[in-house]
Order: structure tokens, then C-alpha cells, then sequence
């Protein structure tokens, strides 16, 4: 397993440990290996939990990528590759390589993948009869945007603008009474930077030099020049009163688990991804399809922790058509 370079992030590197737990159960031997320059030996970095990882140097081989004495059968990439494809991940004809590499930050972008959302929302809104906006939040694109020198700011007002008004006419649609914003955020890359909430177009006019600066670069220093505009949707779950958004965790296709981001000191229409948040697990213990016990059947409120695994799931099955369509190597057919 290739985790992200970064070994600070304690709350990250239990993840991983968690998921090398997973797969020794399923009968596998886990290893991990680092593209970090700085990883020359076997590093073990002990975590609050009284437990601790390993992470090696990666030896690459003509064909091959391992660790010192391990030749693994599955490369399993947990890093977005945001910095860009490395070359020692690159051809390798005798092994695995899960994700392929156009499924990293530097090849592709969120605006292609709630592109490919939206159809298949719209398909699962037709299938039930009911509006498919109700799980698909509408975005924009700019292509050409730089903040630090102000160019492009044109395409950025015009669509956070049209974007704010289809919002306000599908609040007085539903008897919605919140003030419509959005979330202008990175195209490309992850990791909490590069985003920010517009409440009002004039908002953007009125960006001073240190936020124009947190919109200039994202995750391992990359310039932001690409940004997709999405409708806010308002964070309504809290943890001990603190704002909390639920992250559903999947493999394969099956919803293995989640957890709630939670972060006491932000606003329910900001970004909960910023330094001080924290990480409370999120159990799926039912099936959700069941009503709660002793109730009769649609007495119960909705489960909305089934209701989060659809969602994920719509948004994998999304995520395979997207990528599907993005694989350089496909094979085209006449």
C-alpha cells in the first residue's frame, strides 16, 4: 500500500492501519511503501492509539515495485498523486496497480465526475420519480482563473451569479427559507485547500490579498488555475454541538463503514477539511431497510445513515462510468 507522503496527520495514518487490519483478516500481507525522496529507511511512527506503522523505501525493478524482501502481486495507491504521476508507478506490466493512474489528481477533474453524477442522478431520480436535484448539488466550471493576479475573475462572477440564482429559484420551489450559497473550491486535488464559501457575487470583489492567496495554490504547492463552483449544501448533523459532515467509506462496491468530520470552530456553510478538525467513527450497524424495532412498517423515520450509502454508492457506480470513459490505454472499437 502507497499511503500519502505526509506522516503528520495521526487521524490518516490510523486509516491506513485500519485498512492493512481489513485486508490481513481477508488473508493478505500488507507492507507500506513511500514515494516520499525522505523515506531512505524503514520508518515506524508510533500513533496516540498505543499503536504503530512501518513505512519503507519503494525498490523499483525493471517490471516490478516492492519493498526490501516483499514482491507484491497488488500495488493499492491510498495518495491522490496531486503532485503528479511519479515514474516508478509507471509501467509496471506484471503487477496490479489499484487505482489505475488516471484516477489521480493530476489527470482528473470533479467537474467530469459530477458530469458523469448528474446522469446517473438523473437516471436514479427518473427510476423513482422523484427530482434528482434532491441528491445532486448543480456546478459550474472555470477553466482559466488566477487569483493572485485576478485574471479570469469574469467567468468565476458570471457563474457563481447564474449559479446562486438557480438556487434561489429551487429554494422558493421547495419552501426553503436559507439564503442560497456556493463553494468555490479546486477542480483538481484534495486535502481542504483552495476552497471557500460565496454568499453574494460581490463577495469576490471584495477578496483581500490573504484570501486570494489561500485560492492560489492547493495540496504539494500546485497553482490553482481550475475551479468548480457547487451549490452549498447547509451541514445540519452535529457531534457534542460541533458541525459534523458524514464521510461514507467504501470498498469495491459495498459501504464498509463512515465516519462523521467534525470541527468546533466552523459554520455550517464552511468547509469542515481545515486544521482543527477531528474524526468520531460513523457505524452502519442496520440495514436501514428495516423499521426501527417495535414500529410498524413507514411509522419510522428515515434511516439516514442507509441514505448516506446510496448516495456513496450512486457516486462509485458514477466514478467507474468516469473513469471508464478517461482510460488512456481503452481499447476503441470502430
Amino acid at each position: 500500500m502507497v499511503p500519502e507522503n505526509h506522516t503528520r496527520n495521526t487521524f490518516y495514518l490510523a486509516n491506513v492501519l485500519q485498512l492493512k487490519r481489513i485486508f490481513h483478516q481477508a488473508g493478505l500481507n500488507v507492507r507500506f511503501g513511500s514515494l516520499s525522496a525522505e523515506v531512505k529507511e524503514p520508518t515506524t511512527i508510533n500513533l496516540p492509539t498505543g499503536e504503530s506503522i512501518t513505512i519503507e523505501p519503494l525498490i523499483r525493478s525493471d517490471r516490478r515495485l516492492g519493498l526490501k524482501d516483499f514482491d507484491p502481486c497488488t500495488i493499492l495507491l491510498n495518495n491522490d498523486l496531486s503532485a503528479g504521476i511519479p515514474g516508478i508507478l509507471e509501467d509496471l506490466n506484471e503487477q496490479y496497480l489499484l487505482p489505475p493512474l488516471h484516477a489521480g489528481w493530476s489527470v482528473r477533474r470533479k467537474s467530469t465526475h459530477f458530469k458523469t453524477y448528474e446522469e446517473v442522478s438523473k437516471r436514479f431520480g427518473k427510476l423513482l420519480g422523484v427530482d434528482p436535484w434532491l441528491i445532486n448539488p448543480m456546478f459550474a466550471q472555470c477553466g482559466e482563473v488566477n487569483f493572485a493576479e485576478g485574471t479570469g475573475m469574469e467567468c468565476l462572477t458570471t457563474n457563481v451569479d447564474a449559479l446562486l440564482a438557480k438556487i434561489k429559484r429551487k429554494y422558493k420551489e421547495y419552501g426553503i427559507n436559507e439564503k442560497p450559497f456556493v463553494v468555490v473550491k479546486a477542480d483538481n486535488g484534495t486535502y481542504g485547500m483552495g476552497i471557500m464559501t460565496v454568499r453574494d457575487v460581490k463577495d469576490l470583489d471584495a477578496l483581500n490579498r490573504k484570501s486570494k492567496n489561500k485560492m492560489s495554490v492547493i495540496k504539494d504547492g500546485q497553482p490553482l488555475s481550475e475551479v468548480i463552483i457547487q451549490e452549498g449544501v447547509l451541514t445540519n448533523e452535529r457531534v457534542n454541538d460541533a458541525v459534523a459532515e458524514p464521510v461514507v467509506y467504501m470498498i469495491d462496491r459495498y459501504v464498509v463503514g463512515g465516519f462523521y468530520r467534525i470541527h468546533a470552530e466552523r459554520g455550517v456553510d464552511e468547509n469542515l477539511n481545515a486544521p482543527g478538525a477531528s474524526f468520531v467513527p460513523l457505524a452502519f450497524a442496520d440495514s436501514g431497510r428495516l423499521p426501527q424495532p417495535g414500529e410498524k412498517p413507514g411509522s419510522s423515520s428515515p434511516n439516514r445513515f442507509y441514505m448516506y450509502g446510496v448516495i456513496a454508492r450512486l457516486a462509485m457506480l458514477a466514478a467507474s462510468y468516469e473513469l471508464e470513459a478517461t482510460d488512456p490505454d481503452a481499447e476503441v472499437y470502430d
